[in-house]
């Protein structure tokens, strides 16, 4: 049985030609050859016709060197892996891999900063608010306790119930999330007045405000133990600080709602410290009246009460704004 594959004979490549011929190229030999020709076959041809000849290097000095280098005596005394390895600058005081040369494209506009995007403020809402939670549920009889002596004095025959622990423990809790709390608007309204020229690092403006904030408390708290200690007995004393305590926790739960709208829902700066006036002026209010019904109700001594009232809270409230200021001015 004869095979049904055509099989077509090798072409021949043609007589090699002397190398120098006038004329002679690798296209004359190509194209000798048939047109169906491989690849195979063609590189054949060329190799048959074409001889490498050796390669004669220069023997002239190379004019055209490197600058910086000296003037190579041949063309072997050129070591190019040492030029391939490195750069020019390399080993030179300008040479500085490490910074940034330039850049593609064509630089946008930045994002600017926007408070509800900001991964800190944002995990200490959080904190605030897990705080609050977990406070109430620990401290609720605490808290109703002072609600139902806020606007009475208890009998002196009434037994005192002391608070726990786990109690104390909450509070002082509470009085760290309304130092955060007060950081917050004050950081606001900081970066309301002077938001061209505050720092990067806007962060440590909310560490300096709440620390200022703490270190009024701790102040308020070493005044009326020494003044409690010299004018009035322990009992007075203890009161006026668990209504303290009370109070000054108190004023973050209500100021957490604020500092929501403020970063969240774009509330003005002006709305937010009209209100945080107007939370500050109430409580002081209520704190004028407690301190006259704890300490001085049965002396009837107007006067004396009236300076301790301004010695011991209106001060040091003036004291803690004024450092809030100074410190907001250090920021620019």
């Amino acid at each position: 049985m004869n095979d049904s594959i055509p099989v077509h004979p090798t072409p021949s490549a043609p007589p090699p030609a002397k190398d120098g011929g006038a004329g002679f190229s690798t296209a004359k030999v190509v194209s000798k050859l048939p047109k169906d020709a491989t690849p195979a076959q063609l590189d054949s041809a060329i190799q048959a016709n074409f001889k490498p000849a050796p390669i004669n290097w220069s023997s002239q000095p190379d004019t055209l060197h490197l600058p910086g280098h000296p003037v190579p005596k041949s063309m072997a005394d050129m070591v190019f892996q040492k030029f391939g390895s490195g750069t020019f600058f390399e080993g030179k005081p300008y040479y500085h891999p490490e910074i940034k040369g330039g850049q593609q494209g064509v630089a946008g506009d930045p994002i600017p900063y926007n408070i509800a995007r900001d991964d800190i403020i944002s995990t200490i809402l959080i904190f605030c608010f897990i705080v609050a939670v977990v406070g109430f549920s620990q401290s609720a009889r605490f808290i109703v306790l002072q609600l139902k002596t806020m606007f009475r004095q208890p009998s002196e025959k009434t037994t005192e119930i002391s608070e726990t622990a786990s109690e104390l423990r909450f509070l002082l809790f509470f009085v760290m999330q309304t130092c955060l709390l007060g950081a917050l608007i004050g950081f606001f309204s900081m970066r309301d007045k002077i938001a061209a020229n505050l720092v990067d690092d806007q962060h440590i403006a909310i560490i300096v405000f709440g620390v200022v904030i703490l270190l009024y408390f701790i102040l308020k708290v070493v005044l009326y133990q020494l003044t409690g200690w010299v004018f009035f007995d322990k009992k007075q004393t203890r009161q006026w600080m668990k209504f303290m305590l009370f109070s000054f926790s108190t004023i973050g739960v209500v100021l957490y709602p604020l500092v929501l709208l403020d970063a969240y829902f774009n509330l003005s700066v002006k709305t937010t410290l009209t209100c945080v006036a107007i939370i500050v002026i109430l409580f002081k209010l209520l704190a004028f009246y407690k301190s006259f019904l704890i300490f001085f109700s049965k002396k009837a001594i107007y006067l004396q009460f009236f300076l301790y009232f301004c010695a011991l809270e209106i001060v040091p409230l003036f004291a803690m704004l004024a450092c809030l200021v100074v410190s907001g001015n250090y920021f620019k």
